[in-house]
């Protein structure tokens, strides 16, 4: 089994439907095996930033997948929840990041593992390490690094909710 983390984040319609509905969707998918699942996080929009505030959260599972057919499983859950991409870090239904993979380095046209902005974003980073996995892997002790070096309340992240059951 390989050790995978996703990130999720909404910030349209119901967003914490959405969350519940695209981990309920990730359940379903033979090969994948959630072990554990962050708290919700509200955060304020990065890049384009005239849109509604986020919900995110990360997740912990293990999977028979490889990363390229994770990515494809992933893409079809934020189709089947409505994802349409029109505008870059635009508003969306749901969004599924492949943040990490085992501790590989993955750079392909289609995905870049470690996602290639996770080490800059607190909101992904906050909830990773809520489910990191000890010992720590290489790429988990830059993110528990990366984040230590951010300013948490200046980057606008407050806890949501405690996570829902799986």
């Amino acid at each position: 089994m390989n050790d995978v983390y996703l990130s999720l984040g909404t910030n349209l319609g119901d967003r914490e439907k959405h969350l519940k509905e695209a981990i309920k969707l990730l359940q379903q998918q033979e090969g994948i095996v959630i072990q554990k699942v962050s708290p919700i996080y509200e955060t304020a929009p990065v890049g384009y930033v005239n849109q509604p505030s986020f919900l995110n959260m990360a997740l912990y599972a293990q999977t028979t997948l490889t990363p390229f057919e994770l990515l494809e499983k992933c893409q079809s859950i934020e189709h089947d929840l409505g994802r349409v991409r029109t505008i870059r870090w635009g508003p969306r239904t749901i969004d599924l990041d492949i943040l990490l993979y085992n501790n590989d380095n993955i750079e392909s046209e289609k995905l870049i593992i470690p996602h290639p902005r996770m080490f800059e974003r607190a909101f992904v980073l906050v909830p990773l390490m809520d489910v990191a996995k000890k010992p720590y892997t290489e790429k988990l002790q830059q993110a528990e690094t990366a984040l230590r070096n951010m300013d948490i309340e200046k980057e606008g992240i407050r806890k949501w909710k405690d996570s829902f059951p799986l």
